[in-house]
């Protein structure tokens, strides 16, 4: 199939959130008030300027994200869904996801939501301990997070639910005990992240004092294991590293990224992947507002991808996904042949080691490759210039 023929995603990004986050660096966005009829008209000038660089494909997806979308006012989420659906085809089953803090005032939010054509949520739960939620700066507890879910259940034809693991002090029995009651919820979807200190923020001053001590590498890869294992049980398996759910009900968004599909990104910091073409906005909001009224877009960075960097972002987004990648396709994106552009030895090397395997042209990690997902890219990658 042709690129141009796959369903294309749109990402809108909101930056805004209403307190920070000890785990992101995002933080420079707190905002107690936002002049929401001015967002509103930026976001539908930026997604023109898409729409006219993607001419006559059709939108699979729409995603809401960012720092706290579920606070959009839901006639900002009602003109972005029209203004995409002037500008593309909608695939019969599009799936529009907007990502939500499970607190009560964004869950009073919900119905209004759905009623404008929002039909997934995405819920950041992430624990089911109030401990846990005050260490991770969480503002909610496991009370009002779970009421939370329950509107979800009710008002969405689709939920998903988060929860961040390899805690500090969280052992093994503690979290299967806490991802088995996760389970029982009955969402069709689930997102688990091993916890990680990004530069910059609060956890990572921390971590530097000897104030936080992550799992050491075989821990967390014990309780990786035993993430796979629960949730497969459960009729959840991996379909990506740290994703999980019922056959069908995988992100249909996220795929359309780690298949390395085009998707337009709009709003503050987006970034997006369009016909061979790398755009990121600009990220600070008032940046970008500016640069919309001024430019008719928010675009920072608009570069050309090689041909070698197509094939190595479709590799490491990929080998993500629990199908793997396709050799015959990276070929093609890399214009060279797959020799050049991976290690075959490396590849047989690791397939000796369990950590990768080969079938037909499809390369994939294995279960145990996984956990040690980085290092496998590592080896696999290869670019070589053609003479």
């Amino acid at each position: 199939m042709n690129e141009n023929q796959t369903p294309l995603a749109l990402y809108v990004h909101w930056p805004f959130c209403l307190s920070k986050c000890p785990y992101c660096d995002f933080n420079s966005h707190v905002r107690a008030e936002v002049d929401q009829a001015a967002w509103r008209e930026a976001l539908l000038v930026d997604l023109t300027h898409e729409a006219g660089e993607l001419p006559g494909r059709t939108l699979g997806s729409i995603f809401f994200g960012g720092g706290t979308p579920s606070l959009m006012p839901p006639e900002t989420v009602a003109a972005v869904i029209g203004a995409a659906r002037d500008a593309w085809d909608f695939a019969p089953d599009i799936e529009i996801t907007l990502e939500a803090n499970p607190s009560s005032v964004e869950a009073a939010r919900f119905a209004d939501l759905a009623s404008v054509g929002v039909n997934r949520v995405s819920l950041g739960l992430q624990a089911l301990d109030d401990e846990a939620l005050a260490f991770l700066g969480r503002a909610h507890d496991v009370r009002e997070g779970l009421a939370a879910l329950d509107v979800a259940q009710k008002v969405f034809l689709r939920v998903s639910f988060d929860l961040i693991y390899a805690r500090p002090g969280q052992s093994m029995a503690d979290w299967h005990g806490e991802l088995t009651r996760a389970l029982a919820f009955g969402t069709e979807h689930l997102s688990l992240y091993q916890l990680t200190v990004e530069p910059g923020t609060r956890f990572a001053t921390e971590e530097l004092a000897g104030r936080l001590t992550l799992p050491d590498p075989d821990r967390a890869a014990d309780l990786f294991e035993l993430t796979r294992a629960t949730t497969a049980r459960a009729g959840l398996p991996a379909y990506e590293i740290s994703n999980h759910a019922r056959p069908g009900a995988e992100s249909r968004h996220n795929l359309t990224y780690w298949r390395y599909g085009d998707y337009a990104g709009i709003g503050p910091g987006a970034h997006g992947r369009r016909g061979g073409m790398a755009t990121q906005r600009r990220r600070k909001p008032e940046n970008w507002l500016s640069a919309v009224a001024r430019n008719g877009h928010g675009i920072e960075i608009e570069q050309r991808l090689t041909p070698g960097e197509r094939a190595t972002e479709t590799i490491l987004m990929g080998l993500r996904l629990g199908e793997g990648i396709d050799l015959v396709r990276i070929a093609r994106l890399g214009e060279r042949p797959i020799d050049m552009l991976v290690d075959t030895a490396a590849i047989d090397r690791l397939a000796a080691l369990g950590l990768v395997a080969s079938e037909g042209s499809r390369l994939r990690a294995t279960a145990a490759g996984m956990p040690v997902l980085n290092a496998v890219l590592g080896e696999v990658v290869a670019i070589r210039e053609p003479a």
